[in-house]
Parts: structure tokens; C-alpha cells; sequence
């Protein structure tokens, strides 16, 4: 799970397996495969790095091993 902040403050945690798309308009809007949309503070680039951390930590083969 991810954390990421709703555009009222509130902080919350989505799965971001269920994340079909991101878009910006002008706000980081999260297309989940439910069709359910999330407004978020974050930028694109700080949920997509959120999401490689999250898929780092479940990765078996760490750091190319």
C-alpha cells in the first residue's frame, strides 16, 4: 500500500496494483480499475516513486541480485 493525501488533507493508503492510470488535470487524479477516481496533493513523480519503493520492497531479487 501506498500512502498518498486527499486534496482536503486527509491521508489514506490505495494499492497500487489497482491503479490502471494517473492522470493530471491540473490536479493528480488516481483512474483506479474499479473506474473510481482519486484526487491527490501529490505530484505524478512522487506517486510513481512511491509505487517503485512499494514494488522494491516486495521484490525478491534486490539490488540486480
Amino acid at each position: 500500500m501506498i500512502k498518498v493525501t486527499r486534496l482536503d488533507g486527509i491521508e489514506y493508503y490505495v494499492n497500487p496494483h489497482q491503479i490502471e492510470a494517473i492522470e493530471i488535470n491540473p490536479d493528480t487524479t488516481l483512474v483506479m480499475l474499479s473506474g473510481k477516481h482519486l484526487i491527490v496533493r501529490e505530484e505524478v513523480k512522487d506517486v510513481l516513486r512511491k509505487i517503485e519503493e512499494y514494488r522494491g520492497r516486495l521484490s525478491p531479487f534486490k539490488d540486480g541480485e
